[in-house]
């Protein structure tokens, strides 16, 4: 009879990965509990003993940690020291290359390229940096792809996630090509591309996991995984040097909602048949275990809603299909209408409805316009602004913006999301008020209400284990998340000469004869502002930079160019430097000090308009600096009569 083929069981692998953490417990467990009989002394002292007990496991995860940071110097060691090895150049070579995700959160963006082919991976984008000021979102340089644009055979997207999408609109733009992804994903593209009136029609065709494209020289399979958002893939890309992984964003979720396990069997397969290149997600290399289930949430609303006598309005990311389904039950359960508000969450439910992502309990969805009919213990409202957006819903709730929700005393806030990094202040900020104006709000310092959607260090290995690459590069996260998985890869067996590092825009080419990075393409970021797109370069940011610390003095004077004289002013005026009202001595100074430098121009002989401003914009910056030591940005407009 032919071998019967094993199956997965996820209880069973769970238990596996976790069984040494409970081995450990088990050994420092205090010798009360292991039922050895203690001296009369001891029971005197019997307060002290549990940090006694917690002693020896201190030191075991001491010198665990002490271990751990050991093999995170040793591999940078190794990846210094580790030999050049370039592709013989004289064989075809398979191009990878990031052009956005590595060394930052977000943007995410990687080039497969093979002699006349190549197949972009995700088109995302992140949100400024404070220093960006007025800047609405910052999305990859594609010039090397606009360059090429005849050889780029698709756009394969790994699920929905505004990192991972966000740019399409813009890169669809420049490049008429297919886009591939699962049908939420494409729900969800089809939406943002309506917004964007200008493109032609897209063309989008949905795959499902399993499916197959052929596109050129590869092959890209689509491979199920879990995620905080729906019908997430990773890709196994047959090239004609091997095949590469990309696992995109995932985590191992053995009780997942949907009830769908990330495909490990099928990522066996790939291992044992052998993975040239790994590439894999980072953000979460640095905590140790695994990633809590989605599930766990699900069982914290439940106890927040037990017993709760008031209005109840939950902030959740709109893409989490899942999270928004887990309100939706628990809400049903304890006989409470439920209302949607925010523009993306609405979108969300009109697509995971549609497409079957979303089954709503009977008679239980209402609209938020028909709050007011019914009690306030008989309510569920479902918001955006988890991250503290300014014009999000919740932000608007928080400081009386809202026209629907007016929050107070007896409503409770429940926050279902961790701030993004860098996005704390904004978060707590919104909490405050909300704590102001007298609800009871839950976040995720105080309760289980959100458990991450990206794989931890277990999670990580398990994945390096099944796929057992020969080459790794560590993808999307900041350095030290890629330095820290690039440790894990080593501890699971990769050569270190064969784990990566790279960088936005960095070539590494593989072939037979080896790989290696060699030099660079064209890349960083592209700033969006409104309508423009890339127009506003190092100049304009300092400007703006300028004017948000300094604030700006204008000089405005009537000239009459043909007899060289002043005919009225100058008038100067300040925005954002000085209250005027407070500092007329200094005004005078100022309109004096313009005359007699304009005067001075006109008298020379200078008939360059813009000679004649810069030198007043010099004389009353000069000026202005050593009175205030401050160095607003002086514009001085000339209009001639």
């Amino acid at each position: 009879m032919p071998e019967k083929k094993k199956e997965l069981n996820p209880q069973r692998t769970h238990r596996r990965l976790n069984k040494a953490a409970q081995s450990a417990k088990a050994a420092f467990t205090p010798a009360a509990k292991q039922g050895s009989k203690k001296p009369a002394a001891a029971k005197k002292a019997a307060p002290a003993a549990p940090a006694k007990a917690d002693a020896p496991r201190r030191r075991a995860q001491r010198a665990q940690q002490a271990a751990a940071a050991a093999q995170r110097r040793e591999t940078a060691a190794a990846l210094q020291k580790k030999p050049l090895s370039v592709p013989d150049p004289e064989k075809p070579r398979l191009r990878v290359i990031p052009l956005g995700g590595l060394n930052e959160i977000g943007k995410n963006m990687t080039v497969l390229e093979y002699g006349r082919d190549i197949i972009v991976i995700d088109a995302g984008m992140t949100f400024p940096d404070e220093d960006l000021l007025g800047v609405d979102m910052v999305i990859p340089d594609i010039t090397y792809l606009q360059k090429h644009r005849d050889m780029v055979r698709g756009i394969f997207l790994t699920h929905a996630h505004e990192d991972h999408i966000g740019a399409l609109p813009y890169v669809l733009r420049e490049l008429n090509v297919p886009v591939y992804c699962t049908a939420l994903t494409a729900g969800l593209v089809r939406l943002k591309l309506s917004e964007h009136r200008d493109l032609k029609k897209p063309k989008i065709h949905i795959r499902k996991d399993g499916d197959k494209v052929k596109a050129g020289c590869f092959e890209v399979e689509f491979i199920h995984v879990n995620h905080s958002v729906a019908d997430a893939c990773a890709f196994a890309v047959k090239t004609p040097v091997g095949v590469v992984v990309a696992t995109g964003d995932f985590k191992i979720d053995t009780t997942p909602i949907d009830g769908k396990m990330i495909d490990l069997p099928r990522l066996g397969e790939l291992g044992k048949k052998g993975v040239l290149l790994l590439m894999m997600d980072s953000t979460n290399a640095e905590r140790p275990g695994m990633a809590m289930s989605e599930r766990k949430v699900g069982d914290s609303l439940d106890r927040e809603f037990k017993g709760c006598d008031g209005r109840i309005i939950v902030a959740s990311f709109a893409s989490n299909v899942h999270r928004v389904q887990q309100i939706f039950d628990v809400a049903a359960k304890y006989g409470r209408k439920v209302a949607v508000s925010g523009r993306s969450m609405e979108n969300i439910l009109k697509v995971g409805v549609e497409l079957g992502y979303l089954k709503l309990p009977h008679d239980t969805y209402i609209d938020l316009n028909d709050i007011r009919k019914y009690p306030k213990n008989k309510l569920t409202v479902i918001t955006t602004g988890s991250q503290g957006e300014p014009m999000s819903a919740l932000y608007r709730m928080a400081f009386s913006g809202h026209r629907q929700v007016d929050v107070g005393p007896g409503d409770k806030i429940l926050i279902s999301a961790t701030p993004i990094p860098g996005n704390e202040k904004p978060v707590y900020t919104m909490i405050n008020e909300l704590f102001h104006k007298g609800a009871d709000v839950v976040y995720e310092r105080l309760a289980d209400m959100h458990v991450s959607g990206h794989a931890c260090q277990e999670e990580l290995k398990m994945m390096l284990s099944l796929l057992r690459p020969k080459y790794f590069m560590p993808m999307h996260g900041e350095y030290r998340h890629l330095m820290v998985n690039a440790s894990l890869g080593r501890a699971c067996g990769v050569k270190p000469e064969n784990i990566f590092i790279s960088d936005i825009g960095k070539v590494l080419e593989i072939n037979e004869s080896g790989a290696g990075f060699n030099g660079s393409v064209p890349s960083g970021r592209v700033l969006v502002d409104g309508y423009g797109v890339g127009d506003i370069g190092s100049a304009v940011l300092r400007e703006r930079k300028s004017l948000s610390e300094s604030g700006i003095i204008t000089v405005a004077v009537g000239v009459d160019m043909r007899s060289r004289a002043i005919v009225s002013g100058p008038e100067i005026l300040s925005r954002g430097f000085i209250f005027v009202r407070e500092a007329e001595e200094l005004m005078s100074e100022l309109r004096t000090l313009a005359r007699e430098t304009l005067e001075n121009a006109l008298e020379r002989g200078t008939t360059s308009r813009s000679a004649i401003k810069e030198t007043v914009n010099r004389r009353v910056a000069d000026y202005l600096y050593k009175k205030t030591k401050r160095e607003p940005l002086v514009v001085t407009v000339l209009l001639e009569m």
